[in-house]
């Protein structure tokens, strides 16, 4: 369950990438460390958020993913609004999902904010023996557009905790810089751009020991 602890930040995170990559469980696994291995595509948005202390702050985390809204093409500006980071996700095994990273990549250029800090994520690190996108080729399309980048698999946890908590990190030295420079810059106040949403817990959650609690 989400702690009532006062907060420094508010960072909106978005997840984009193909339908089935495993953006849902990338999400559950950071806010709640659960996976569903029946997990469905459904319709719309969905969100949850986690606390993370960054530095001496406190920072609150709100992840979005597209939920499906990707196979009609109809994420819209809307989505990106207010968003400071986005891992843009593809499946290991899948080519094609790799393949089409550039269009999504054109996407957030076209539609979020220009100073977003984006992370490039290989999901499904487990499926190694079934790999299709070689690492090298993707640190490569990585560095030529200035992304950081990561293997992950939200199966077994491996790198989750470290692709969230870096790019958090990326998000909050940019902020750091910015307020010791005395610059003002709206889209990364902290909550001024992001209305603060109440995450109904999630059952048998508060059995996870989340490190979003209080200690």
């Amino acid at each position: 369950m989400e702690s009532d602890e006062p907060y420094n930040f508010v960072f909106k995170v978005v997840l984009i990438g193909e339908s089935g990559v495993g953006k849902s469980n990338l999400l559950s696994r950071f806010t709640k460390n659960e996976f569903n291995h029946d997990s469905r595509t459904t319709i719309g948005v969905e969100f949850s958020t986690r606390t993370v202390h960054l530095n001496g702050c406190t920072i609150k985390a709100q992840i979005w993913d597209t939920a499906g809204l990707e196979r009609y093409r109809a994420i819209t500006s809307a989505y990106y609004r207010g968003a400071v980071g986005a891992l843009l996700v593809y499946d290991i095994a899948k080519h094609l999902t790799y393949e089409n990273a550039e269009r999504w990549l054109k996407e957030l250029q076209d539609h979020a904010d220009s100073n977003i800090v984006i992370m490039l994520v290989g999901n499904k690190s487990d499926l190694r023996h079934l790999r299709a996108v070689p690492t090298d080729e993707a640190t490569a399309f990585a560095e030529k557009n200035g992304l950081s980048f990561l293997e992950t698999s939200a199966l077994d946890s491996h790198n989750v905790e470290q692709a969230f908590q870096q790019i958090l990190s990326e998000i909050y030295h940019i902020v750091s810089q910015r307020q010791m420079s005395g610059r003002s810059d709206s889209d990364f106040s902290p909550a001024s751009n992001v209305v603060p949403i109440t995450v109904e817990p999630t059952q048998n959650s508060s059995s996870k020991g989340m490190c979003c609690q209080s200690n």
